[in-house]
């Protein structure tokens, strides 16, 4: 049977994602629109969203934390190249994000000593193979996969290396281990429901301690920089941007980050994003022709959700097919209004993606599935018939 209900928000993007609940363009009336970054009251407002995200996310006190340039992508880009090469590196992937990485230290950094430990979509590496002396590159969560780091236990408290997490579809919606991370980035377009362009970045003492007593052996381009004559530039961690925000984005992450302390602070969004995986799980469970990328239940994701359609006809297609028919699936879906950008990312095994964190309405989800099971069955029996 064809649905009625379709979800509020139909909007199940793993990137931009959905806006918080409620959200309308009158919360940007107060933007600073045509006033410097740099003036007293734009100042004001960077050094805000820095603070109220290291209340939210819990980030000790002695972190640095600041806003840079390109999303998450650059604050990532930002700690590789700026820290890696005094030590080994371990660098951890399972999937698109995390390959990316390894391939940008292996192909334009090239340092003399790396280990590259890595898994196939659905699980993780071995993480106990982890060197505590050697430096640690890794994302928390597989946004293409659906898989995640469970916990912090396997990174050692007394290491030598350092840990550099890219965060970006965990933060805001998972649990952070902030003692044995020392370096953390992300984006406001993910958990927040923010606008794309910008990264935060979060470094230890330790990581800190790296940038003013190691040099790497390749320039670094001005928008990489984080010290200068031997020293942090602290400014960066105290609003003092880079390159020139968007005064629009900045009010936008404002909003969210308000509303994330009024429905509980992190407590709240790991509920929110906990219950839309639990919702999610009793579905699949009723649901044959599917089920979790993910292996390991521990490990699945409860913002970016892959799902791997496993009906044998649907095996039987070759991997072009297999994709297109996700495609011409989640169109269905698409077209009728209840539920967008559904499709697994084009690196990962054909299947369906439902971006689930805390700004996504819990009743949405509960809505868009039975379009799902609905899509699914139009395009099996069309495809049989044919």
């Amino acid at each position: 049977m064809k649905p009625t209900r379709r979800p509020a928000n139909p909007c199940f993007s793993s990137g931009p994602c959905a806006k918080r609940p409620g959200w309308s363009p009158e919360v940007l009336n107060g933007a600073l629109l045509g006033r410097s970054h740099r003036s007293r009251p734009g100042l004001a407002r960077l050094v805000e969203v820095i603070e109220r995200s290291r209340t939210i996310l819990q980030i000790p006190a002695d972190y640095r934390l600041g806003i840079v340039p390109a999303s998450d992508t650059g604050a990532v880009e930002m700690a590789l190249w700026s820290l890696l090469g005094a030590r080994g590196v371990d660098l951890l992937s399972w999937e698109s994000f995390g390959e990316g990485w390894v391939s940008d230290v292996t192909k334009q950094l090239k340092p003399a000593d790396v280990r590259h430990l890595h898994a196939p979509y659905g699980e993780l590496p071995d993480l106990a193979a982890v060197d505590p002396d050697r430096d640690t590159v890794f994302v928390w969560n597989g946004t293409t996969s659906g898989v995640r780091v469970p916990h912090g236990d396997w990174i050692a408290s007394d290491r030598n290396g350092l840990t550099i997490c890219d965060a970006t579809s965990a933060a805001f919606a998972m649990r952070l281990p902030w003692d044995k991370l020392d370096v953390v980035t992300w984006s406001w377009q993910k958990a927040l429901g923010g606008e794309a362009g910008h990264g935060m970045l979060a470094l230890s003492p330790r990581a800190v301690e790296r940038l003013e007593s190691y040099t790497p052996p390749w320039p670094l381009p001005k928008i990489f920089r984080l010290t200068s004559g031997g020293k942090l530039i602290e400014g960066i961690f105290r609003g003092e941007t880079i390159n020139t925000p968007s005064m629009l984005c900045v009010e936008d992450a404002i909003d969210s980050l308000k509303w994330a302390e009024a429905v509980g602070g992190l407590d709240g969004l790991v509920a929110r994003a906990e219950g839309n995986l639990a919702t999610v799980a009793l579905w699949v469970e009723r649901s044959p022709w599917l089920r979790f990328l993910a292996k390991d239940p521990a490990t699945r994701s409860c913002t970016s959700i892959q799902l791997e359609i496993t009906d044998p006809w649907f095996c039987s297609l070759s991997p072009d097919d297999r994709f297109k028919t996700v495609r011409s699936m989640t169109a269905r879906v698409e077209a009728e209004s209840a539920g967008y950008d559904l499709a697994s990312h084009r690196a990962s095994p054909p299947g369906i993606r439902i971006w689930a964190g805390a700004t996504v309405e819990r009743s949405d989800v509960e809505a868009l599935l039975p379009w799902l099971g609905w899509a699914w069955e139009q395009e099996r029996d069309a495809a049989k018939a044919a």
